[in-house]
């Protein structure tokens, strides 16, 4: 949620940033609205200090013996007022979050306009694409022939987009989770934490997948309202609501191994061979909370540590910074890296690390005490997937074929995989 006191100020400045994503932010309504607000305020508070002043006058009254019904009487009528501007105000409050949950986030100045994926900025390349001397087959044909990928039991036990896994290729998965958990704790400083699949409505409004993604969840209890998790971010994240953090405690960084439950609402016809988009897939994601002058540096050591992962695996990926008009929601500020997958003969995002600034923080009320000022202020909030367990599994298999449809198992993975060096 953005800052209101920038709407209150500077409402033109918001409507002029919020076009880079195409936006249309109604600057008009929400000034009107915000008029609204304050005067209903103001009558609110001048009838609490009215009553305020009566009741006393009462009491004065009575220690003097005098009748105080005529008083009781207006004390009365005020009581009613007030109890309906507060309804009133209230009604406004509720309708200025809404208005305010939908706005997205302001985007970083070093974000580069455009519209859609085609405007998103390459950076850099690493790794040789591999020379077969054969046409490369897909993840789907590969596991077939190992008999290792199994979309019709997916499909006959839960529906379409959900996939069994089998033997060596369910354990080459679990070896590429714990690769990365290893990594991200004994290199790059994570705290690895566990968290619920379920999350509840407060927690998923704080980190912006409700009201806006409500479509894209999959809820799975009314009573109270839980939903299963779209990533750890979302658990992870919201161990900092309404959480004041000591200063000295800043950075934390979290690492979780989860699995994510996304309906993909609007998705149908897009990827719908294989792995690429499922219902349920495994993700390790990387979670950082900062002081807000960190939150640069943090966003650049965040996207290498997913990189790491591609680096030790040989995997050639490609580093993209999103435009306005493909970055998220939450996010200021979003790199993608996309691995590439031989069957496919493309890149394919496979991590998107991303700096929400005070966005989240604001939803979360999460907030460190500022040593020099001895006031706590809002942190900034980072994530990233330190990678798609499941899309990597893809790229390991479509990279490391051979022209047989086995699959050698890369050098960091071989001491999770026993004596296994060749699945077949």
């Amino acid at each position: 949620m953005l800052d209101p006191r920038l709407f209150r100020t500077d409402p033109d400045f918001v409507k002029e940033q919020l076009n880079r994503r195409s936006f249309n932010f109604n600057s008009e309504s929400y000034v009107e609205l915000e008029a609204r607000r304050k005067d209903m305020q103001v009558k609110t508070q001048e009838l609490q200090n009215e009553r305020n002043s009566r009741s006393k006058a009462i009491g004065q009254a009575k220690a003097k013996g005098e009748d105080v019904q005529p008083l009781l009487n207006q004390v009365q009528h005020l009581g009613d007022e007030l109890k309906a501007a507060e309804t009133a105000l209230a009604g406004i409050q509720t309708e200025m979050e809404a208005l305010m949950e939908g706005i997205p986030n302001i985007l970083d100045e070093s974000v580069p306009d455009g519209k859609n994926e085609e405007f998103n900025l390459e950076l850099c390349r690493w790794g040789d694409l591999p020379d077969f001397g054969f046409e490369p087959k897909d993840h789907v044909d590969l596991g077939a022939k190992l008999k290792g990928i199994d979309f019709e039991l997916g499909a006959k036990i839960a529906s379409s987009r959900f996939v069994v896994l089998n033997g060596p290729l369910a354990r080459l998965q679990r070896a590429i989770i714990q690769l990365m958990l290893d990594t991200h704790t004994a290199e790059h400083g994570y705290s690895e934490t566990y968290v619920p699949y379920l999350a509840n409505a407060d927690s998923m409004r704080g980190t912006g997948q409700l009201p806006k993604f409500a479509a894209d969840l999959f809820k799975a209890n009314d009573d109270p309202a839980l939903y299963l998790i779209p990533t750890a971010e979302v658990p992870v994240t919201n161990m900092v609501r309404d959480v004041i953090v000591d200063a000295r405690k800043l950075p934390l960084k979290f690492v979780c191994h989860s699995p994510c439950f996304r309906s993909e609402a609007g998705a149908y016809g897009r990827d719908v061979r294989g792995m690429i988009r499922q219902h349920q897939f495994e993700k390790v994601e990387l979670v950082q909370i900062v002081k807000p002058e960190d939150s640069p540096k943090a966003h650049e050591e965040l996207t290498n540590h997913a990189e790491n992962i591609l680096k030790k695996l040989n995997l050639p990926y490609r580093k993209m910074l999103l435009c306005a008009g493909d970055t998220g929601f939450s996010s200021a500020k979003t790199y993608d890296l996309e691995v590439w997958l031989p069957g496919q003969g493309a890149y394919r995002e496979i991590s998107s690390c991303s700096n929400f600034k005070d966005f989240q923080a604001r939803r979360l009320q999460a907030r460190w005490r500022n040593p020099e000022t001895g006031k706590p202020e809002l942190v900034h909030t980072l994530n990233g997937s330190g990678l798609a367990a499941g899309r990597t599994l893809i790229a390991v298999m479509e990279n490391y074929q051979d022209a047989q449809g086995r699959i050698r198992i890369p050098d960091a993975l071989l001491p999770y995989m026993g004596d296994l060096k060749v699945i077949e």
